[in-house]
């Protein structure tokens, strides 16, 4: 079969659409035949080393995708030959076909398409944690969400809405800032244009936030912390700007004895239970018309450097997949 392979770290040149071998499923492993996987900035970070591979390199990056069963291993009962499946991680999915542990994939429910849950199943999972674990939205909470046209931020918008919450978001272009409040947003704000703390605090009429999702990073710091309550959550859970420099603790009681964590999907999803929970409650919001998956860009698996630079570039917006 054919995989994007990463052999050295660097640019999106560096992605290589090469023949690779792939095994038999072993022992509560299957193997599965892509239809989609999801394109997503995590895997930048592990293309260009920021996050380390797992095995090291050549690396076959990807976090997330969707496809058919077409074989089990020794062990594994709850999937067969023919389901349809998806899954966030373990990294690997820019094949056409690979081998997964079981345990890491859950079935897709016949009224999902598959290209849609390749696309959703990472950016979705992380919001259900980031909304419903991490800060638990009530009505009546004030949320602000950087990168609100981004695949997480769209998804998050119509999420957070349909749980009551007041959604602010931040954008970086007229274009996206209408996605952004076709998406459930009630305030959005083009950080090119306008300062963001400042508009927050008049839409909030000084009081701040409740709770600030950051996946910038560098460009959103310290800037996010002043746009909080006092007491304020900052769920810091990527770095698409670059990581942001140590900082002194001392910071968050400075203003305003503030909560701070950097969660990862991964952590949140470990348990078999907890994946499955995480990815039942997507699953429901989606079949219920509650949160809405728009595909707003398909490329070939083969030409996924293109999709990172437009991905690096903030060309996308929403969920992209690559097509095998």
């Amino acid at each position: 079969m054919k995989a994007i392979l990463v052999s050295k770290h660097g640019g999106p040149e560096v992605l290589e659409w090469r023949d690779h071998a792939i095994s038999d499923p072993g022992a509560g492993e299957v193997r599965i035949r892509h239809e989609a996987v999801g394109l997503n900035f995590i895997d930048v970070y592990f293309r260009t080393g920021l996050y380390p591979a797992p095995n090291g390199l050549p690396l076959v990056p990807g976090n997330e995708g969707a496809g058919i069963v077409t074989a089990v291993g020794e062990g594994v009962t709850r999937f067969k030959e023919g389901d349809r499946i998806a899954y966030a991680g373990p990294i690997g999915a820019y094949a056409e076909e690979r081998v997964i542990a079981a345990e890491k994939i859950v079935k897709v429910p016949d009224g999902i398409e598959l290209d849609v849950a390749a696309g959703m199943m990472l950016k979705g999972m992380t919001a259900e944690y980031l909304l419903r674990r991490t800060h638990v939205v009530q009505p009546g909470d004030t949320i602000l969400f950087h990168a609100a046209a981004g695949g997480v931020g769209l998804i998050a918008g119509q999420w957070a809405k349909a749980l009551g919450a007041t959604v602010i978001g931040t954008v970086g272009s007229a274009e996206k800032a209408e996605l952004a409040a076709a998406n459930g947003y009630d305030h959005v704000i083009n950080y090119r244009t306008e300062d963001f703390v400042e508009r927050v605090k008049d839409i909030t009429g000084g009081k701040g936030v409740d709770v600030v999702y950051d996946s910038v990073g560098k460009d959103t710091f310290p800037g996010s912390l002043d746009c909080l309550r006092p007491r304020g959550l900052w769920a810091s859970f990527g770095q698409s700007s670059g990581p942001i420099e140590p900082i002194n603790i001392g910071i968050l009681s400075q203003k305003g004895s503030l909560f701070a964590t950097r969660p990862t999907l991964f952590t949140y999803i470990a348990s078999r239970e907890d994946l499955e929970a995480s990815a039942n409650a997507l699953f429901d919001v989606v079949a219920r018309g509650i949160v809405k998956i728009d595909i707003n860009q398909r490329y070939k698996l083969a030409e996924a450097a293109q999709a990172h630079t437009d991905l690096e570039g903030r060309k996308t917006t929403g969920v992209t997949v690559l097509k095998p």
